[in-house]
């Protein structure tokens, strides 16, 4: 989070779910705002990058933002509550989970089952931080039923920061 007024991703609003189109062949550029809630890192199934796909992830930090959005830059509120969102593109829908108060979470990353048979059969890891034991958890939703109870939640020893990003690769 770089905050507002320094180029950061608040530097011109806060930030949304926008689709960007690129037509090659005719030279234009369509810009298509999918969802105004502030949120970040949206993910796809990484098969499907630069393609068609129907669900799209992505961290949602609401309090986050309108604390960065206060007059004096102080939050109102000694605490966030944060979210994942599963977005369906196709019905123009979402479902949140939602993580306690004070909880701060990462994108989520989709990882396809390994006999996966639909676009979003598969799971949705994340790093969550933990306020009450001061680390973070990696927290593994079924995407499938994504505001169901995490499948697996795997306690880490120490904080992972909010801005360490990355993919998950099978095993050779």
């Amino acid at each position: 989070m770089e905050g507002r007024n320094n180029g950061g991703p608040s530097a011109d609003g806060t930030a949304g779910l926008d689709r960007w189109t690129i037509d090659l062949t005719h030279g234009r550029v369509r810009h298509q705002r999918l969802d105004d809630r502030p949120q970040e890192f949206p993910r796809v199934n990484e098969s499907l990058v630069a393609h068609r796909n129907r669900y799209a992830y992505s961290a949602s930090a609401a309090d986050m933002w309108r604390a960065y959005g206060t007059v004096d830059g102080v939050p109102p509120d000694g605490s966030f509550s944060n979210g994942l969102i599963k977005h369906d593109l196709f019905r123009g829908t979402s479902q949140v989970h939602r993580f306690p108060k004070g909880a701060a979470t990462s994108e989520a990353v989709f990882v396809p089952s390994r006999s996966a048979s639909a676009e979003d059969d598969g799971y949705t890891p994340a790093y969550v931080h933990d306020p009450e034991r001061g680390a973070s958890d990696l927290v593994v939703l079924s995407a499938q039923d994504f505001t169901g109870r995490p499948v697996a939640r795997i306690q880490l020893p120490g904080r992972v920061p909010l801005r360490f990003h990355g993919s998950w690769v099978p095993d050779p």
